[in-house]
């Protein structure tokens, strides 16, 4: 089954769990300069079965300027993340119709 990673290289949690997949020869998309569409991030937090908050990085400086709440509309959160990916929590890896958020990174090898 192909992966996919959306792979941040200066974050230590996406490096981390590329190495864990890598013998899997992995499509590594690098979100923050080819971002998702609002209906991929839509399919992701299907495939990851959370909501739009679940997938956030409430902690980031842009989330405030973007005037987002862990109350905010899905419509509004998934806006956000088209907008401004680094809002994206990351990585994500996705094996067909499945995906698992590498925090912690062994949290993906349920997709192996």
């Amino acid at each position: 089954m192909a992966l996919i990673i959306w792979h941040n290289p200066r974050c230590s949690k996406s490096r981390q769990t590329l190495a864990l997949i890598a013998a899997h020869d992995p499509q590594i998309r690098l979100y923050l300069t080819d971002a998702p569409s609002e209906a991929e991030l839509r399919a992701a937090a299907a495939a990851l079965g959370v909501s739009a908050i679940e997938m956030m990085r409430t902690g980031e400086a842009e989330f405030k300027a973007e005037s987002l709440s862990k109350d905010s509309p899905e419509e509004a959160l998934f806006a956000a993340m088209a907008r401004v990916p680094k809002l994206i929590e990351r990585p994500i890896v996705f094996a067909g119709d499945k995906a698992a958020i590498g925090r912690p990174p062994e949290a993906v090898l349920s997709l192996l």
